[in-house]
């Protein structure tokens, strides 16, 4: 899943459009489009106002926008083997 499926699903199951949104927002709703259609990527402001509006969290949002939170990355940093083999381990398919 990417940032866009997901905010098209928190919007389907708030049933409201995408100019509604984008207005809610205070985006453009031509950038919210795309976003959703994973044709562009959205600030970190962005998703900030997301997460806010859809009370959902600011981490998920950001990983599903390739944006690996900073506490994160430096605990994948300073405990890359440990971190690699858990997340193989308890998340890998194959």
């Amino acid at each position: 899943m990417n940032i866009g499926e997901r905010l098209r699903k928190l919007r389907q199951k708030k049933k409201i459009g995408i100019k509604p949104l984008a207005e809610q927002l205070d985006i453009n709703y031509t950038y919210l489009s795309k976003i959703e259609n994973h044709k562009a990527s959205p600030s970190k402001e962005t998703i900030i106002k997301i997460a806010k509006y859809f009370d959902c969290d600011v981490d998920e949002l950001m990983i599903l926008s390739d944006k690996i939170p900073e506490d994160i990355q430096k605990i994948l940093r300073e405990n890359s083997k440990e971190a690699i083999k858990y997340l193989r381990e308890h998340f890998s398919s194959g």
